[in-house]
């Protein structure tokens, strides 16, 4: 099978300078460049580029895949919007990693699949796009994504059975569409996450009122917020505003969080197991509904066969005459016909005595036993 690779760079909180597309283009004459993204497709040869290099100079995202079974993604986000050390409580094997650089945190993600993967079309290369609002989630506060990566390391063996889980998120039962993608493209267990996720609590959305927003900052210094005023107007910061809803919802909860029940760390080991036992019970369910819906084809059929003969009852001598008229044809076709009505016949006879069936057809088989086409086909109706 050929290789292939596919490499895309997203740039977010700005856009890419005159001097650093050309950078880029020195690396590749083939790619698709924008000042917002960096796009190939490898089937030969290699990327030009350093992946984490390009992270910390130009872009705020990364995805890339290749058919033998590897799969990558990055966000870099400032500092300021996620703190190294909370990171790395989750992000701890090779398959979920963090650093950071030059006030910059940079989030790597990797799944393998040994089994390749299979060849992807135009639809899968839009995958980064899906996947973008994972990191705008993650600016808001939101860890899901830091503790699905925590689930990989663990599915994925780089973990000690004994080693304790982190802090669980709000959440786990109600993905985003892009964390439903990010679980996807990594090959995230979702029995593994289901089954972590019975002791995350509910998700709850706070939108800010305006009245809420004039009373916290009521309470900043005057100071503080001529700063962030500057910092607003001269400084172009896109992310400033995540900053502040972020710094104000964690000021107003106050000791609410340290006064809420903590769930139970689980161990690796729990996990895995409490995993495969939601996929016992999944399949469970699965298999008994399964054998519902058979059991109600099975019924159904069985009432549309009672229904088909009711009609046909009565009819039997004008079905031998057509039975014998397809079969003078010579052709595979009314063979298949005259099978079928023979069937019918033999049903309709078992509502009697079906004698007077086995006769007939044994002498059809008889008078017909040079056509070996029509033979077989009575042989394979279990006529």
């Amino acid at each position: 099978m050929s290789e292939y690779q596919h490499y895309e760079f997203q740039a977010i909180d700005r856009p890419l300078t005159e001097k650093e597309l050309g950078e880029l283009r020195a690396c590749s004459t083939r790619a698709r460049i924008t000042p917002t993204s960096f796009i190939n497709d490898y089937s030969w040869g290699n990327f030009k580029g350093n992946e984490d290099a390009w992270m910390e100079k130009y872009f705020d995202a990364f995805l890339y895949f290749a058919n033998w079974g590897t799969r990558v993604f990055k966000l870099r986000l400032p500092a300021r919007l996620l703190d190294a050390s909370t990171a790395g409580f989750y992000c701890v094997g090779e398959c979920a990693s963090v650093r950071e650089k030059s006030g910059k945190i940079i989030l790597t993600f990797v799944s393998e699949d040994e089994t390749g993967d299979d060849w992807v079309d135009e639809e899968d290369e839009q995958q980064l796009s899906s996947l973008i609002s994972v990191r705008s989630e993650l600016v808001g506060g939101d860890l899901r994504a830091l503790y699905l990566g925590w689930l990989l390391c663990a599915q994925s063996g780089y973990l000690h059975d004994e080693d304790i889980e982190p802090r669980v998120p709000a959440g786990l039962a109600q993905l985003s569409a892009s964390l439903e993608n990010f679980v996807e493209f990594l090959r995230i267990d979702g029995d593994l996450v289901e089954a972590a996720a019975t002791v995350s609590p509910p998700l709850v959305r706070d939108d800010l009122k305006p009245v809420e927003v004039r009373e916290w900052l009521g309470k900043l210094p005057v100071a503080e917020k001529d700063d962030l005023l500057i910092r607003l107007i001269t400084s172009n910061d896109s992310a400033l505003a995540s900053e502040l809803v972020r710094r104000m919802r964690h000021e107003r909860a106050g000791d609410q969080v340290a006064g809420q029940e903590v769930a139970k760390r689980r161990t690796v080991g729990e996990l895995l197991r409490a995993g495969e036992q939601t996929a016992a019970e999944r399949r469970r369910i699965a298999a008994e509904k399964a054998a519902q819906e058979k059991d109600q084809r099975e019924r159904a059929a069985a009432r549309a066969r009672v229904d088909h003969l009711d009609q046909l009852a009565g009819k039997e001598s004008a079905l031998w005459r057509k039975v014998e008229s397809l079969i003078a044809t010579k052709q595979p076709k009314s063979y298949d016909q005259a099978v079928e009505l023979l069937v019918d016949l033999r049903d309709l006879a078992s509502r009697k005595d079906g004698t007077d069936f086995q006769r007939r057809v044994e002498a059809l088989r008889l008078a017909h036993a040079g056509k070996r086409t029509l033979v077989e086909r009575l042989h394979k109706a279990g006529l």
